[in-house]
C-alpha cells in the first residue's frame, strides 16, 4: 500500500505539477463550452456558475502572480490588466468574452511556462547524471558503498566499467576510455589512466579505475556548471530589463487612457454608456503589452538552452546578446589555434657543455613551472633519459621567462630579449632566425656569462582552427591573432591559421592595451583564451570567451565558456545570438504594430471584444512559439 502511496506521489510531482497550468487552462475551456451551452438553453444561473469557475480555475495563477508582483514591487503589470479586462466585461454582460479572454490568457501564460520549464530541463538533465553513492576503499582494500554527500578530499574510490564518476578526482590506478560529453559534449570517449583528470558526471566506459577524489562536490567542474547555467538564466538581458522597465509605466498610461475612455466618448461622440463602457473594455485588453513582455525571456531563455545543450556556457543574457554583435575577435595563440603541446624540434649547445648535463639543467628548472612551453621541454628530456632535479627554487617573471639559482650560479630561460638579444642573434651562427622562419618558437638558457643552450619547439595550429576562422570571416567578424611569440614565429603561425592580423611579443599587459584599441576601432570585441595569463585580456573584452575544456580559472573569469577546445563553437555561438537578436526584434516589432491595430480598429468600432481578446492572446502565443524555436541545435 505504501509503495502505491510513493508512486502516486512521484506520479503526481513528475507528471501532473509541472503542467498544472496547462491544465488549468484546458479545464476552464472546457467550463466555459459548457457554461455557453447552458446560456444558449437558457439556464443563466448554471452558465452564469460555470463562467465563474472558468475564471477561477483558468485565471487563479495568473491573477495570484500579477497581484503578488504588485505588492513585492509595487509595480503595476499586464496581469492585473487582464484580471480588470476580465472583470469589466462581466459586469456589462459579455460573460464569454470574458472568460475566453481569461482563457487564451491563461493557455499563454501555461506556454511560457514550458518555455521556462523547458530550459530547465537540461539542468535537471544534468543533475541526474550526478550518482547519489560511490565505492570507498579502506586501509585494506575493501570497498564498500557510500553516500556521495559523505566524501571528503582525499578519499581513494573505485570505479567499475559502466559506472559514472562521483567526484572530481585522478587516476590511481587503471586505464579506461570514459565519456565526457555532460561535460564537454564531445562525442567521442577520452583515454585515461594514471595520472589523468576526472570530473564527476562522466562516465567510465570499460575498464576498472581506483581514483583519488581532488576537489569537494560544491566545487567540481559538474557542480560548477550546473550553477553557471542557473546563473544565466536568472540574469535578465539589457532588452529584458527595458521592457519590464517599460512595462510599469506603460501599464499606468493604459490604465489612465481607460479611465479617460470611460466617460470621454460620451459626451464628445455621443456614445451610449454601455457602448463607451464596452469599447473602453476592448481597448483594456487590445492595448495591454502581453505580447511585448513576452518577447525577449522565451527567447532568451530558449537561447542559453540551446548554448548549454552544445557545450556552450553563457553567463547571462546579457552576454548572449554581445556575441552575435562582435565586429572582431581576438584570438590567443597558445591552446586556442594550436594544440598547445609543443613538440622539441631542435636542441643547440655551445661547444664546452655536455648536451645531456644542460638538458638535464635545462628540464629541472622548467619542471617548476606550468607552461606549455616547459612541459614540452620537461617531455623531450625524459625521452632522452636525462635525469630531472626536483625542488628547484625559481622566479617566474611573466612574459619573458624564469631565474633561477642552482649551486650559487644564476640561470635565465626565456625570450632572446631576456636573455641578452645581441648575444642570442650571435648564438650558433644566428641558427635562431632561421628556426624561427619555419615558425618555430626559440628559447634559450644562459647563465650570467654566456648563452649556454637553445631549443626551438613547435606548436601545430589545429585543422579544427581553420576551419573556424573561415567561419567566422564568412560571418564578416576580423580575426587577430596574440601571442607572445616573436615576429617570424607569429608570422609563420597567422599565415597557417588564416587570421587577419596578428601581434607578436605580446605580454599579458600588452595584450590587454591591444584589446583597448580594437574597442576605440571595432566597438564590440571579443577575445578568446585560456583564461589565465589571458585573464586581464578576457574582462576588458567586450566579451570573455574561455577554451580549455571548462577550467575552473576559465569558469571564473570568462563570460563565454566552451567546454572543449572547439573553435568552430564561437561560430555557432554567434549565428545562435544574432538568431536570438533578430527573433527579439521580430517580437517586439509585430507585438507593437499588433497593438496600434487592434487600438485604432477599436476606436473606429471595428473590431469587438472577442476579436480584441483573440488578437491580443493570440499574438502572446505567436511570440512565445517564435522564441521556442531557438531551441532548435540547427542555427
Amino acid at each position: 500500500m505504501e509503495a502505491v502511496q510513493q508512486q502516486s506521489q512521484s506520479f503526481l510531482i513528475t507528471r501532473i505539477l509541472p503542467h498544472i497550468e496547462l491544465i488549468a487552462a484546458l479545464l476552464s475551456g472546457v467550463l466555459i463550452v459548457i457554461a455557453w451551452l447552458f446560456g444558449e438553453n437558457g439556464d443563466s444561473a448554471i452558465s452564469i456558475t460555470l463562467f465563474l469557475l472558468a475564471f477561477f480555475i483558468g485565471g487563479y495563477a495568473k491573477a495570484k502572480e500579477g497581484i503578488e508582483a504588485t505588492i513585492h514591487k509595487k509595480e503595476l503589470n499586464v496581469e492585473l490588466l487582464m484580471i480588470l479586462a476580465a472583470i469589466g466585461s462581466s459586469i456589462i454582460g459579455y460573460w464569454v468574452e470574458g472568460a475566453i479572454l481569461i482563457f487564451i490568457f491563461a493557455l499563454s501564460g501555461a506556454l511560457e511556462t514550458y518555455t521556462m520549464n523547458k530550459s530547465q530541463r537540461e539542468i535537471s538533465a544534468l543533475m541526474k547524471l550526478q550518482p547519489e553513492e560511490a565505492w570507498l576503499m579502506d586501509d585494506s582494500g575493501q570497498s564498500k558503498r557510500v553516500l556521495v554527500k559523505d566524501l571528503h578530499v582525499g578519499d581513494i574510490l573505485y570505479v567499475k566499467p559502466g559506472e559514472r564518476i562521483p567526484v572530481d578526482s585522478m587516476v590511481i590506478t587503471g586505464h579506461s576510455n570514459v565519456d565526457e560529453a555532460a561535460i564537454s559534449g564531445e562525442s567521442v570517449p577520452v583515454i585515461k589512466q594514471t595520472g589523468s583528470e576526472l570530473f564527476a558526471g562522466t562516465v567510465n566506459m570499460n575498464g576498472s579505475l581506483t581514483i583519488k577524489m581532488t576537489k569537494p562536490n560544491s566545487e567540481s567542474l559538474f557542480q560548477k556548471i550546473i550553477d553557471l547555467v542557473q546563473s544565466a538564466q536568472s540574469e535578465k538581458s539589457p532588452s529584458q530589463q527595458f521592457i519590464e522597465r517599460f512595462e510599469s509605466r506603460y501599464v499606468k498610461i493604459v490604465l489612465v487612457t481607460v479611465g479617460v475612455m470611460l466617460f470621454l466618448p460620451h459626451f464628445l461622440f455621443g456614445w451610449d454608456w454601455t457602448t463607451t463602457f464596452y469599447r473602453a473594455m476592448v481597448l483594456l485588453v487590445v492595448a495591454s503589452p502581453c505580447a511585448l513582455v513576452a518577447s525577449v525571456m522565451p527567447a532568451t531563455l530558449s537561447a542559453i538552452s540551446n548554448g548549454a545543450r552544445s557545450g556552450i556556457l553563457f553567463k547571462g543574457g546579457v552576454h548572449l546578446e554581445n556575441v552575435g554583435e562582435m565586429k572582431a575577435i581576438a584570438l590567443d595563440k597558445t591552446g586556442t589555434l594550436t594544440k598547445g603541446k609543443p613538440e622539441v624540434t631542435d636542441f643547440f649547445v655551445t661547444d664546452g657543455y655536455v648536451e645531456s648535463e644542460v638538458l638535464s639543467l635545462l628540464a629541472s628548472i622548467e619542471a617548476q613551472s606550468n607552461h606549455p612551453l616547459a612541459q614540452s621541454i620537461v617531455q623531450y628530456s625524459k625521452i632522452q633519459g636525462t635525469i630531472i632535479k626536483q625542488s628547484i627554487a625559481i622566479e617566474d617573471i611573466a612574459g619573458w621567462g624564469i631565474k633561477a639559482t642552482i649551486d650559487g650560479i644564476e640561470w635565465k630561460v626565456g625570450k632572446p630579449k631576456f636573455v641578452g638579444e645581441e648575444k642570442a642573434k650571435l648564438f650558433n651562427n644566428g641558427i635562431a632566425q632561421s628556426l624561427e622562419d619555419e615558425g618555430k618558437t626559440v628559447i634559450f638558457i644562459a647563465n650570467e656569462h654566456e648563452i649556454v643552450a637553445l631549443a626551438a619547439m613547435k606548436d601545430t595550429v589545429r585543422e579544427e582552427s581553420k576551419v573556424a576562422i573561415e567561419e567566422l570571416k564568412k560571418l564578416g567578424t576580423t580575426t587577430i591573432m596574440l601571442t607572445g611569440d616573436n615576429e617570424r614565429t607569429a608570422k609563420a603561425i597567422a599565415e597557417e591559421a588564416g587570421v587577419d592580423a596578428y601581434f607578436a611579443e605580446c605580454l599579458p599587459e600588452t595584450k590587454v592595451n591591444h584589446l583597448k584599441d580594437f574597442l576605440e576601432k571595432y566597438g564590440m570585441v571579443g577575445m578568446v583564451g585560456d583564461g589565465i595569463n589571458d585573464a586581464p585580456a578576457l574582462a576588458t573584452a567586450t566579451t570573455g570567451i574561455a577554451m580549455g575544456g571548462g577550467t575552473d580559472v576559465a569558469l571564473e573569469t570568462a563570460d563565454v565558456v566552451l567546454m572543449k577546445n572547439d573553435l568552430s563553437r564561437i561560430a555557432f555561438a554567434i549565428r545562435l545570438s544574432r538568431k536570438m537578436n533578430r527573433i527579439v526584434k521580430q517580437n517586439i516589432i509585430f507585438s507593437i504594430a499588433v497593438i496600434v491595430l487592434l487600438i485604432i480598429s477599436n476606436f473606429f468600432q471595428v473590431i469587438n471584444l472577442p476579436l480584441g481578446v483573440l488578437g491580443h492572446e493570440g499574438s502572446t502565443i505567436l511570440v512565445i512559439l517564435n522564441g521556442l524555436r531557438l531551441l532548435q541545435r540547427n542555427v
